[in-house]
């Protein structure tokens, strides 16, 4: 609800009260000043801060670094603290609750993990600090080899540099997963309670522990042990995009006996300023052109990136087509190319005559060709609403994956997607395939030649006005399409109140008759409606199969372009 010019400004002159951070009170008070003065434009910000909250959801917390509540601040993330503090005391039936803390390199990261282990010590946990800067992978390995009640991890990810964000995993019956309702709205309902008060009387300690080096070893060794094949002298670039990846995955790296990589210089240590790409996510154009400059440099056979906090990675490999020398895989083939390497270890290791067993799992937008995977070798298969809250948690999981390039293939010891221990494995992928003269681009080949060719585009519609996307949304479910691209729709899958064992989410599934498919939904962190399509065909030779599939995704583009204009 929206505040009165008076309502604003005295809610601003309250969060100064109680705000511990000089930079943001002094960045308050001149806002204040210039509203006093008739500036509406000072007034129009004050509005943008106060008028509403950063939401506290199953993404936890994410915004830009500045004072007010619908931003990242230091007086946000002691309310946080609190909150969750108090979920997990009221939770845990009579024990003494814990929380292992981890932060990346992003600005105010440390400062922003130092208030939660103050506060939440302060509140009667034990509260575990992890002992530097680490790659998320690590917090989230650290929930369950701590055999902690919950973890928190501060850390934007690959959003813009002034962003930072505040991620929430649970132990015991979770293990070690992101949380999922209703545990969100739990710890939302108590954040709300505490920031009706000042954080001037939440309690602060600072007995709490600091993580011993032997997390991180631990959490190397397990990440070194997804390699199986014997390292070869492989050309490789590695990219920490800024981040905190190297340190952890250099590492792994050696510990697995691969040869260490070349690194892109300019972007190995972490910086909060990301100052040589204009988004930090390997995903965005221009992101990886340093790396390619050194891939070209070398000749390198491979090129990893990990994304700032090293949850996700990027791979790509050579390509004379390109300008750059070098194609970026998408999400769906390096997911496919690592299911299919789940499915060959998980058979190689099964029981005589029993056949291999487990689940592969990806979210619903993305690539169908895991379930041709699990399908062909036996294997379970699930689907699950996006994020790896839910990918975590199918039953059975040997590997999970989803489109926007992230990876699980260690679900033993991490939850959470792992750009790390994905590098590690793609590493492999790619030795055992030297070893028999082979490329990353020849079993790209072989993938479509055995379960068909699988072809996927994304639509991404950024919007000013959220309202936008609602009026899409809704058009779309009141005047559906009969076709799309020429093909006559067989049904329409409406997730919104649930669907066969999905629970609710905002998703339509748009099914042709060919067995192609169009997923619309608005994203959960950037004001945009997404559009995922998928086409695939088995039809002649792997060319034939990959002209005909991308050519079907092309007119599926251009049908749903039209039908929301």
């Amino acid at each position: 609800m929206s505040l009165t010019d008076a309502g604003v400004l005295d809610a601003a002159h309250a969060w100064i009260a109680q705000d511990p951070d000089e930079e943001t009170r002094d960045e308050l008070s001149a806002l204040i000043t210039a509203a006093d003065a008739g500036s509406d434009d000072a007034l129009t910000d004050l509005h943008s801060r106060f008028d509403t909250r950063l939401a506290f959801g199953t993404a936890g917390l994410r915004g830009e670094i500045a004072a007010g509540p619908n931003r990242m601040n230091r007086v946000l993330v002691a309310q946080a603290a609190a909150g969750i503090a108090a979920y997990l005391l009221e939770t845990a039936h009579g024990r003494v609750p814990s929380v292992v803390i981890g932060y990346d390199g992003r600005k105010n990261s440390a400062i922003f993990a130092r208030d939660t282990a103050e506060l939440m010590a302060g509140a009667g946990m034990r509260a575990i600090l992890l002992p530097r800067l680490l790659a998320t992978p690590v917090l989230a390995f650290a929930v369950r080899h701590l055999d902690v009640s919950a973890g928190v991890m501060v850390t934007a990810s690959h959003n813009p540099p002034n962003d930072n964000g505040y991620k929430v995993y649970l132990g015991g019956e979770d293990h070690g997963s992101q949380i999922v309702p209703p545990a969100d709205a739990e710890i939302a309902a108590r954040i709300q309670r505490i920031a009706a008060g000042s954080i001037t009387d939440l309690p602060r300690s600072d007995a709490y522990e600091h993580a011993p080096e032997s997390v991180i070893d631990a959490y190397v060794a397990a990440t070194a042990s997804v390699a199986t094949a014997p390292a070869l002298p492989l050309r490789v670039v590695y990219t920490a995009m800024h981040g905190v990846g190297w340190e952890t995955a250099s590492r792994a790296f050696a510990a697995a006996g691969f040869p260490a990589p070349t690194t892109v210089a300019d972007q190995i240590e972490p910086d909060p300023a990301f100052p040589t790409v204009a988004f930090p996510n390997p995903e965005e154009p221009g992101a990886l052109d340093l790396a390619y400059a050194t891939a070209r440099s070398i000749n390198a056979e491979l090129v990893i990136a990990n994304d700032p906090d090293a949850d996700r990675l990027a791979v790509a490999i050579p390509d004379p087509a390109s300008e750059s020398g070098y194609r970026r895989l998408s999400g769906n083939e390096a997911g496919s190319l690592l299911g299919w390497r789940a499915a060959e270890r998980a058979s190689a290791t099964a029981e005589p005559d029993s056949g291999p067993s487990g689940t592969l799992a990806c979210s619903i937008v993305s690539s169908p060709a895991l379930k041709a995977v699990a399908d062909a070798y036996g294997l379970d298969f699930e689907d699950t609403l996006t994020g790896f809250k839910w990918v975590s948690r199918a039953p059975g999981l040997i590997y999970g994956f989803e489109e926007a390039l992230g990876y699980l293939v260690n679900p033993k010891v991490v939850r959470d997607k792992d750009g790390i221990s994905a590098a590690v494995a793609f590493l492999d992928l790619a030795n055992s395939l030297k070893a028999e003269g082979l490329t990353i681009a020849d079993q790209l080949d072989r993938f479509s030649a055995r379960f068909g060719h699988f072809a996927s585009d994304q639509i991404s519609l950024r919007v000013t006005d959220l309202a936008d996307i609602d009026k899409i949304m809704t058009g779309l479910r009141q005047t559906p399409p009969a076709e799309l691209g020429g093909v006559r729709v067989a049904e329409i899958d409406d997730l919104k109140d649930g669907f066969g064992a999905l629970p609710p989410s905002d998703v339509l599934r748009i099914m042709l008759e060919d067995g192609s498919r169009v997923m619309v939904r608005p994203s959960g962190t950037e004001p945009k409606l997404k559009i995922y399509i998928d086409a695939s065909s088995t039809d002649g030779t792997v060319e034939e199969r990959r002209a005909a599939a991308e050519s079907r995704v092309r007119e599926l583009g251009d049908g749903i372009r039209s039908h929301i204009a």
